[in-house]
């Protein structure tokens, strides 16, 4: 059961938690419900509470897919960022030559 938290979600911020936009475990053997907890994002400098949820085991394997994902998202943009670097660093070697 969801309860309203009283906080207003932030427009365009994801909902971790949504069904379909990560994997989520439909049999979790032995998943025991924990602490009701409010699930926080941070969009810029604003923290954005997005609702209060009983904590499962379930709930945990989303937020870790949810993690990989952004790490493997982030891993990506580092490469993009070195492509972008070393490029430069040749233009201002041939600049420098002429």
């Amino acid at each position: 059961e969801r309860k309203d938290s009283g906080h207003q979600r932030t427009p365009g911020t994801p909902n971790l938690l949504k069904k379909g936009r990560s994997p989520q475990p439909e049999d979790v053997k032995g998943g025991e419900v924990h602490d009701v907890v409010e699930i926080v994002t941070t969009t810029g400098d604003v923290d954005v509470v997005e609702e209060e949820t009983s904590f499962t085991s379930a709930s945990a394997h989303v937020l870790i897919a949810e993690i990989m994902v952004c790490n493997r998202d982030l891993e990506k943009i580092k490469e993009n960022i070195n492509d972008v670097q070393q490029k430069m660093k040749n233009i201002i070697d041939v600049l420098g030559r002429i």
